[in-house]
């Protein structure tokens, strides 16, 4: 996160506060304020500062060893979910697609080379990596990364994957551009995505892509399965289609909703 902007309307200490609930992580939940300045290269005084508001704002609490996010957190990341109406769009198709194929699926969108999960519908099964709203990995190795990644222009797509992954995990498959970009082209002719243990052990899973009713591309949507469990086959035959025809729902009732007017009352004077 860029703590220095280039315009006059850049709000340094913003940057800062996200910075500071930035450093926090699964394996950081807890932070001194030595810690806190250590990830983030503030100086001290600054993240007390920082970490005194957020915590009077609801956003930290303090511990015995140190400062914690709250719950509260979540709520930016649901006001961006809820300002798409995304998710109350994809829920019932996602609730009857993972009862259909007993497996969860997710929406995720691209932020770099990583892709964000926005909304999920999980089935209880134990994985080889623990997914929430909010998880990100790199794009590639990963059937909804294909699908975005897949919408983009080509140079958009070199641009894109030259950011560092956020994500803190290291794929199996890390193709060279060659094999990217054939990858990536297959994706584009069939409309669709497969990835097959290339993230990690034991995770396969299929893509597809939700649009706008202009035809944008503004997320994509996985079936995920155990490779143990659900054969390439199965997959591709049983749950596809299903996914396939889950996506077409989704998409279309999101373009009726962004079609219906939004018409603003205001008193009579």
């Amino acid at each position: 996160m860029p703590r220095e902007g280039t315009g006059p309307d850049f709000i340094e200490a913003l940057a800062r506060g996200l910075e500071v609930i930035a450093a926090f992580t699964p394996h950081r939940s807890t932070m001194s304020l030595t810690d806190v300045a250590t990830a983030t290269g503030l100086a001290r005084p600054t993240v007390r500062r920082i970490l005194l508001t957020l915590q009077e704002l609801g956003y930290v609490r303090a511990e015995e060893s140190g400062f914690a996010l709250t719950p509260r957190v979540l709520d930016l990341g649901v006001a961006y979910v809820r300002s798409m109406g995304l998710w109350d769009v994809a829920r019932p198709h996602m609730e009857r697609l993972s009862a259909r194929t007993n497996e969860s699926c997710s929406v995720a969108q691209l932020d770099g080379s990583d892709i964000v999960y926005v909304a999920r519908v999980a089935v209880p099964k134990i994985v080889a990596l623990a997914v929430q709203i909010g998880t990100r990995f790199p794009a590639l190795p990963t059937s909804l990364g294909k699908v975005l990644l897949a919408a983009l222009d080509p140079a958009e797509v070199d641009a894109v994957l030259a950011e560092p992954t956020r994500s803190g995990l290291t794929p199996r498959w890390r193709p060279e551009r060659d094999e990217r970009d054939a990858a990536l082209r297959e994706v584009r002719a069939r409309g669709w995505a497969l990835t097959d243990e290339q993230l990690a052990l034991g995770i396969r899973s299929v893509a597809a892509p939700l649009r706008d009713g202009a035809g944008r591309v503004i997320a994509a949507l996985n079936v995920n399965t155990h490779a143990a469990e659900t054969s390439l086959d199965q997959l591709v035959e049983h749950h596809l289609p299903l996914l396939l025809h889950t996506a077409g729902e989704i998409s279309a009732d999101f373009a009726r909703l962004a079609a219906v007017p939004h018409v603003t009352r205001t008193a009579a004077s």
